[in-house]
């Protein structure tokens, strides 16, 4: 049986060589610079597993993307429906492609592989397309366009994976009604710490980090996205959690449950949104991105202590300049959470803005430069007190600022992202200037570097409605035999709180440095493991102690 199935993989290849060479003088190559080919099935060679239909993206001869997920036909210079056949070849991301698709299985009708000339419905050689007989995908049908979802309508992703087919009926979590609609969905994250070590200063400063080593559910949420079915549908979003996220700024201890997400995003021109309810505020890169989106497990110190993760209030965002530049904008409040005071007058009120811009894009789409800068103004009437852990979980707090009651604070943000292929640099400073004469106008200030490599080849979209990068698509999961996506990372990090007052001995709050080395290893695109380590410097109360550790994360999302 062995034998016989190396002989069959053995023809199969000659005969893919075969093919290619009788297709080339029959067909006129094709000049589009990008193609999508729908419905097209990939098999095992084993034969050990069962088929699974994807679709597929070439661009700049290249293969681009592999997925499951719709993709519109709008991402492609010309699409086509492959009607289910069959690819023969190697299916390698970033390289030329280089394949045939069959009009039928070959394991179960030899002829297929014995008369290619007749059978071959496409063929891909370096690039070049030689054959193609499949018919022309002009407009998306209706059930198209529904399973499409017509994108991401709101300014902030959603806090959890959730596909573009969130209004694919088809899925089994999926509920529909004449009035609303939407899906149910979840994800797990567990952590491991370890820290490795910590000097005698460290150990004076934080205390023993010991007692931090350990695992814990890092959290668990659960949640829903849907459509409220009007001629032109709005998008509903509620999500909790069992722990909040939102360590650092305006931090309140929050008990079992925390809500996350509950907003309304109402569509009013074909590029215009406008969101109502607890939400992100538009400010920040990797504040809004989610948390499980970026190459490492927690967001740079900076961003923590000084953005907020959620606030109560009103987005209103938009695309201008044929989708290279993004605006967005909003006002809030946080009178409506829990835990605040009850009066909407007695709450701190922010006014906050970010304007995104890609400078350059190649005609590849491979390359992007992506600029941004936001502000945040608060009337502070709640005061302002911030702290922030060594972008461990599992820590005290490195930095903490006094409570105090400033006049007002003005938050400055810039952002620059180069992304070429797989690589990803990405980099944000963060400045906060207290109005406050009795501490003589404290400044808080950070930044942090980050720079990832997809090891797999794939390349993190950029979503252009938000001025954000995407997650991962994974090319080949493996449950269809693959690798999955495996990515590596580094970041450098600074919080600078030297000038805001401090609670112990007069000592100023503080200046720490984070050096990190991560490892992503997404099995699916509901699947991850990863790894961060973390070399630590602190230089507090006159004192510099240096620490590190590492810690391992299993992430489960319900699909």
């Amino acid at each position: 049986m062995r034998r016989n199935r190396l002989i069959l993989d053995g023809l199969i290849t000659v005969i893919l060589l075969v093919g290619l060479a009788m297709a080339l003088p029959v067909s006129a190559q094709l000049a589009a610079q990008s193609i999508l080919l729908r419905n097209v099935t990939l098999i095992d060679k084993s034969g050990e597993t069962d088929t699974i239909v994807v679709n597929i993206l070439i661009k700049d001869s290249k293969l681009d993307i592999i997925t499951q997920d719709l993709i519109p036909i709008d991402e492609a210079d010309e699409s086509y429906d492959a009607a289910g056949g069959v690819v023969l070849g190697e299916l390698v991301l970033g390289e030329p492609a280089n394949f045939l698709i069959l009009s039928g299985d070959p394991r179960k009708d030899i002829s297929l592989l014995l008369d290619t000339k007749t059978h071959a419905r496409f063929a891909i050689h370096k690039g070049d397309v030689v054959k193609n007989t499949f018919v022309g995908i002009i407009e998306e049908t209706p059930a198209e366009k529904e399973r499409a979802g017509q994108g991401w309508l709101a300014y902030a992703p959603p806090p959890l994976a959730v596909p573009l087919t969130y209004r694919d009926a088809e899925r089994w979590n999926h509920f529909e009604t004449k009035a609303i609609s939407g899906l149910f969905t979840g994800g797990l994250v567990v952590d491991r710490q370890n820290w490795v070590d910590q000097d005698r200063q460290s150990e004076f400063q934080v205390g023993d980090l010991d007692e931090f080593s350990g695992g814990e559910v890092r959290g668990l949420r659960f949640g829903g996205v849907g459509t409220l079915n009007f001629d032109k549908p709005w998008v509903w979003t509620i999500f909790g959690a069992t722990h909040a996220f939102d360590e650092g700024f305006d931090a309140i201890e929050s008990d079992d449950y925390t809500l996350f997400d509950l907003r309304l995003d109402i569509p009013i021109w074909e590029k215009t949104s406008f969101s109502i309810g607890k939400q992100k505020e538009p400010i920040s890169m990797e504040r809004l991105m989610a948390l499980g989106h970026g190459p490492q497990q927690e967001r740079a110190a900076v961003s923590d202590a000084l953005l907020p993760s959620r606030n109560v209030g009103v987005v209103m965002a938009g695309t201008l300049a044929d989708d290279r530049m993004t605006l967005a904008g909003g006002a809030f409040n946080n009178w409506l959470d829990k835990d605040q005071p009850s009066s909407f007058s007695d709450n701190a009120t922010q006014y906050v803005g970010r304007a995104t811009w890609v400078p350059y894009l190649s005609d590849n789409e491979s390359t992007l430069l992506h600029v941004g800068g936001g502000f945040r103004h608060s009337n502070s009437k709640e005061g302002f007190r911030t702290q922030v852990g060594p972008e461990f979980n599992q820590a005290p707090d490195f930095l903490a600022t006094d409570f105090f009651l400033p006049k007002e604070t003005m938050t400055y943000q810039g952002e620059a992202s180069l992304r070429s292929g797989p690589f990803w640099l990405h980099g944000e400073y963060v400045r906060t200037d207290v109005d406050s004469r009795e501490y003589s106008d404290p400044t808080l200030d950070g930044y942090h570097i980050t720079a990832s490599w997809i090891l797999t080849g794939e390349v993190r979209p950029y979503n252009d409605r938000v001025g954000i990068f995407r997650p991962i698509p994974v090319a080949r999961t493996v449950d269809q035999n693959g690798w999955g996506a495996w990515e590596i990372s580094t970041r450098f990090s600074t919080m600078d709180m030297n000038e805001a007052p401090g609670s112990v001995m007069g000592a100023g709050a503080g200046e720490m440095d984070v050096w990190s080395l991560g490892v992503n290893w997404w099995l699916t695109p509901y699947m991850n493991f990863n790894v961060n380590y973390r070399y630590i410097t602190l230089d507090r109360f006159a004192e510099e102690g240096d620490s590190h550790g590492f810690n391992t994360r299993f992430m489960l999302l319900l699909e």
